[in-house]
């Protein structure tokens, strides 16, 4: 059965599975969940514990035989199964789908998975585990949900924030939850329970955000300036490659171009994203920025980035002068405002 990551107390207060699957990219609330996990099934008598993972040289007839063998001491065991890659190939999937038809009484097995992208949360072993176990599929935490998060943390720990700080944190711990957990523990060490005040936010937390290149789109789709140059510098600084951001901003900009060009023709919009394959949060992002961006200003950003192209090679380009960063800024700029 599917869990929420919120209800997994309750459900542990009650009795336990055989079986948990957590899938998340968020490393952090993955720990935290097999943790609480683990901790239950200690207080239940699995005392005997095997961590498996699957690297280029796993068997998997190891997984077969932890879930067969018995227990030195008669003891209860706890299986864990880490597939960082979230791809078991053919041998795994094979073997992941008998392992969830032939649970051990004895055992309580928990797998941990990154996020899976839609092909593979189609797979036949994916539906095999969803089917046996309880699947604690965790979101990641975006940027527009990470000051509420950080204001429950706070809570936690007795503490409180005006919205400003609880920004303030946001954009120094953007991409980076487990650095956020960090500061937010700094916080509550460096004082004591209550409000807290800007000055106390500003003078403790660090710069630690941790920016994708590919959530630079969103910053450009919604417009926010602050967030778009902020990320960008941080790119920068972080050593990323130019040509990688300069592809994520330009295929942004084909795409509205596009849907701009669909709409002029008499196109629902609602259409024109089916075909493009836009959904979640990026197909909501799309009408307020085609409504702000004109066919014009689409077509002269992607003549733009053609120029940004040459100076990321070394070429003289027409319009810009100086640094290739900036010419990238100056694009991206164009389309948010």
């Amino acid at each position: 059965m599917q869990l929420r990551l919120e209800a997994l107390d309750g459900h542990l207060a009650k009795n336990l599975a055989q079986l948990y699957v957590i899938a998340s990219d968020e490393h952090l609330l993955a720990l935290e969940a097999a943790d609480r996990i683990r901790k239950a099934a200690r207080a239940q008598g699995y005392t005997e514990r095997d961590v498996l993972s699957v690297e280029r040289t796993f068997k998997w007839g190891e997984l077969l035989a932890a879930n067969q063998a018995l227990s030195l001491f008669g003891d209860k065991k706890l299986i864990e199964l880490r597939i960082p890659t979230g791809k078991p190939g053919k041998d795994g999937s094979a073997a992941l789908q008998a392992y969830a038809k032939d649970l051990s009484p004895d055992n309580l097995t928990l797998i941990t998975l990154p996020k899976l992208d839609w092909q593979t949360a189609k797979a036949s072993w994916v539906t095999a585990l969803q089917g046996a176990a309880v699947y604690i599929d965790i979101p990641n935490i975006e940027r527009a949900q990470l000051p509420a998060w950080i204001g429950n943390r706070l809570a936690s720990q007795g503490q409180s924030a005006e919205r400003q700080s609880l920004d303030f944190i946001a954009d120094r711990v953007e991409g980076n939850l487990l650095a956020a957990h960090q500061e937010i523990q700094k916080l509550g060490l460096l004082h004591e329970p209550g409000k807290l005040t800007f000055e106390q936010v500003h003078d403790a937390v660090l710069n630690v955000a941790r920016y994708d290149v590919f959530k630079l789109s969103e910053a450009m789709l919604t417009g926010d300036t602050a967030r778009l140059v902020r990320m960008l510098e941080g790119l920068k600084g972080e050593g990323e490659a130019l040509p990688l951001v300069l592809w994520a901003v330009a295929e942004e900009i084909r795409t509205l171009l596009k849907l701009k060009s669909g709409m002029g023709q008499g196109r629902p919009l609602n259409a024109l994203l089916k075909e493009y394959r836009i959904w979640g949060p990026r197909e909501r992002m799309m009408e307020p920025a085609l409504r702000r961006v004109s066919l014009a200003t689409l077509e002269a950003a992607l003549q733009e980035a053609a120029q940004v192209d040459r100076m990321v090679k070394g070429l003289r380009a027409k319009k810009f002068a100086g640094d290739a960063w900036d010419a990238m800024l100056q694009l991206a700029l164009r389309v948010a405002r």
